[in-house]
């Protein structure tokens, strides 16, 4: 992880202004600057259009400031993480704010400034140096330590997302596991034997057992006090689909397809660095959906941990199989909230973009919490039905449950409906149909994996299970 590029400079650092300008007071400001840089700015046109980014000289040819537009009305209105497009325009240099920005969106736009460092250049031989981005420092009131954080658990879930599956097998993301761990003395078990898995979790042995990389269930734990948080993530680091196989036009992002445990390893990074009064789990199955003679095959039937039956009527829908067994094993400790993440569905994507991740939960402290923490951390969600009435729809009547309903009807919605199979009696669960993928450059957020409702599920526990698990005063 490059760590100069998710940090802010040193607050004795000398700076250059950056003054942050809305269309709408672009005439106001610019009557309280000197005519060198009035006159300047209208030589060049600056209109503060959102994501216009302009350096000001001084008489000497030297730096003096730079502005940045934020647009107007709807322009404004639709931008997120605005300030993370002037990263990559300024010159080089260390700056400071100068104003402009509503102090409510203050952390979202420091967040963008940050994620904006983000390179993948992992695999380039001329990768661009770390010094060539200008550094910001943080203004005086912001919770700088935080929003580091936030953007070192970006980091994670992006390199995770990006690194391709020739790289990122279920070995390689019990390593990353590993080392998180490490980094925060917490503990790990793995259960990885063959007849283990088949005995205690068939479901992640029946969609693993095809490849010659092996399929495992891994296991953190951290934390002695507080209530029982536990995240489970897909972890499924290639999907060709199995014997039901994908066409190429969708195999071709399926490296992705361990975004759900990506984005539980970024979000437990955030709890722990936060240093949370909570006793986390992280549970992954990491397995490879491949093809060979010992593939699962469409019409079989599989006994899951809990004791329930699955149809086999589609190999590719095999992220539910794998979170079955897992939310089964979380189900057995009753745990105060558990969260599942994986990018499970094209249905999802269908109704509502790759932008706006679907979650479903019966707890309405739960649903409001997320709904303000999507809004409050910039991290955009929507709450979908766990609507009854779909139930007879993965019930196929040969076994208890099939894991792809025919008809291509409401797909997000049966896929979480199957997996509320699994979860027990645990009260606080919510389920996130993710994409973790970001399809073209935006501010803070370039092309490839992406970190989704992370932000907003750490907003929205404490909501839920007290703020003291946060170390928040429980005042307004």
């Amino acid at each position: 992880m490059r760590q100069s590029l998710a940090a802010f400079a040193a607050s004795d650092a000398a700076s250059i202004p950056l003054h942050a300008i809305a269309a709408e007071t672009l005439n106001d400001w610019l009557d309280s600057q000197p005519e060198r840089v009035r006159t300047w700015l209208d030589a060049v046109g600056f209109r503060a259009a959102a994501g216009e980014t302009v350096a000001v000289p001084d008489a000497a040819g030297g730096l003096s400031m730079a502005v940045f537009g934020l647009g107007a009305g709807k322009a404004r209105a639709r931008g997120r993480m605005a300030l993370g497009a002037a990263r990559g325009k300024l010159p080089l240099g260390t700056y400071h704010l100068a104003g402009g920005f509503d102090p409510d969106d203050l952390s979202e736009q420091l967040l963008g400034w940050l994620l904006a460092g983000y390179r993948f250049d992992r695999f380039r031989r001329h990768g661009q140096p770390e010094s060539d981005l200008p550094m910001l420092k943080a203004p005086p009131g912001a919770d700088a330590r935080r929003i580091e954080i936030l953007a070192a658990a970006e980091w994670l879930t992006r390199d995770l997302i990006n690194t391709p599956a020739s790289q990122m097998g279920p070995e390689e993301l019990e390593t990353a596991v590993l080392a998180l761990a490490e980094e925060f003395d917490a503990q790990v078990s793995v259960t990885y034997d063959d007849d283990l898995l088949h005995e205690n979790f068939p479901l992640i042995h029946a969609v693993g057992r095809a490849s010659d990389r092996m399929p495992r269930l891994l296991d953190l734990r951290w934390g002695a006090e507080g209530p029982r948080v536990t995240l489970v993530g897909k972890g499924v680091c290639f999907d060709t689909g199995g014997l039901d196989i994908k066409p190429a036009a969708s195999m071709g992002l399926m490296k992705k397809d361990m975004g759900g445990a990506a984005t539980v390893l970024g979000l437990a990074l955030m709890i722990m660095a936060l240093d949370w009064k909570v006793r986390l789990r992280v549970l992954i199955p990491a397995v490879e959906n491949a093809i060979s003679g010992s593939a699962m095959r469409p019409g079989d039937i599989v006994t899951a941990r809990n004791g329930l039956t699955v149809e086999i009527n589609n190999t590719d829908a095999e992220g539910r199989l794998v979170l079955a067994d897992a939310l089964a094993l979380a189900a057995e400790e009753a745990p105060d909230a558990l969260i599942c993440m994986a990018t499970l569905t094209g249905a999802a994507r269908v109704a509502l973009g790759p932008d706006l991740p679907p979650f479903y939960t019966d707890d309405e402290d739960l649903a409001l919490a997320l709904m303000d923490g999507a809004r409050i951390e910039a991290d955009p969600l929507w709450r979908m039905p766990f609507h009854e009435p779909y139930e007879a729809m993965i019930e196929p009547g040969i076994a208890d449950l099939d894991n792809a309903p025919g008809g291509g009807m409401a797909g997000s919605i049966t896929a979480a409906l199957f997996l509320r199979r699994f979860v027990g009696d645990s009260q606080r669960f919510a389920h996130f149909d993710i994409y973790g993928w970001q399809p073209k450059d935006a501010p803070g957020r370039p092309k490839g994996g992406v970190s989704q409702a992370a932000r907003a599920i750490l907003w929205a526990l404490p909501e839920v299970l007290g703020p003291e698990i946060a170390g928040l005063d429980e005042t307004p």
